[in-house]
């Protein structure tokens, strides 16, 4: 109490600041990606994951032509050469062929059946999505009992039927796997939409005669892109695995053409002898997994407000 005393009107005196500094940030303005950005880079399992994505795929693209060898020419003396035997890294199968390159091309093939299979789900799930929450009504009670049949039904005996009825082919596989699996993007995206178009920008825009492509193309899908995107990251190591599942029990593409569930199912049965036939597909599948799965989970931390610390 008796330090105050010792406080006179001189000891405070104003702040001299100018004119064109008083508008001015203290700090520098950082918008909602930018931190999201921030976020993601400041999460070492996220960025671990972005690595392993980078690294597997410029081996899935360059990986088979960094020798002379092909997926397919088999090679008779050369069978079951064991990995790192001259100049077949992975080593080579009961056919001779090079382990190698077909670890690398069947990863590239089980890359492009998950990326469209994510592309196909994103196009009809943010479709459904999006038409179902933002108009509601006698519509959103149709749209969400079509969604509840589809859910009803085992999305793998579906996958199994299509993959029966059309020829096993990297398309019609990234079709089957699509049937039911945009399901959950719709869902999310509903859910956002039925949150987003009660807010007060949106109403401003459908009172100034906004169209209602215009509200959800400009107004309404950027801002779930967040979800969007978690969801896409996610989907795309599910569709791996029911790629790799299929190709496993003998109903994805078939033999001699090479998927990481195809060179799998092949190496089982050699695994006592020569198991590391199936070590190196095995590991490559797990590593894409994992990684989609550490980004995915980085992404989730990143764009959700709720998670930030």
């Amino acid at each position: 109490m008796n330090a105050t005393k010792d406080l006179t009107p001189d000891l405070f005196q104003p702040v001299q600041i100018e004119d064109s500094d008083k508008n001015s940030l203290s700090r520098e303005s950082v918008g909602f990606w930018k931190d999201a950005w921030r976020r993601f880079l400041s999460n070492k399992g996220a960025i671990l994951g972005l690595i392993l994505i980078f690294v597997i795929g410029f081996f899935a693209l360059v990986g088979p032509s960094m020798n002379s060898y092909t997926y397919q020419v088999q090679d008779f003396k050369s069978l079951n050469q064991e990995s790192f035997t001259g100049d077949h890294y992975f080593g080579t199968d009961d056919l001779g062929r090079d382990v190698w390159t077909r670890t690398w091309y069947g990863a590239k093939v089980s890359l492009l059946i998950a990326f469209l299979a994510a592309f196909f789900d994103l196009v009809i799930g943010v479709t459904f999505g999006g038409i179902s929450g933002y108009f509601g009504g006698r519509i959103d009670n149709i749209m969400q009992r079509m969604i509840e049949i589809l859910v009803g039904i085992p999305n793998l005996i579906v996958i199994i039927l299509m993959l029966l009825i059309f020829d096993p082919g990297i398309v019609p596989i990234a079709i089957a796997l699509s049937i039911t699996g945009w399901v959950p993007m719709a869902r999310i995206v509903r859910a956002q939409m039925m949150k987003l178009k009660t807010q007060e920008y949106v109403l401003a825009s459908r009172t100034l005669g906004a169209s209602h492509q215009r509200i959800i193309i400009k107004h309404m899908i950027p801002n779930v892109m967040g979800p969007i995107i978690i969801a896409v990251t996610f989907a795309v190591p599910s569709a791996i695995f029911f790629e790799a599942f299929l190709s496993f029990i003998g109903l994805g593409l078939r033999p001699p053409e090479a998927s990481l569930g195809v060179l799998v199912n092949e190496g089982k049965d050699v695994l006592q002898i020569f198991p590391y036939q199936l070590f190196w597909p095995a590991l490559v599948l797990s590593l894409i997994m994992l990684a989609f799965n550490l980004v995915g989970d980085g992404l989730r931390d990143a764009l959700d407000p709720k998670m930030r610390k």
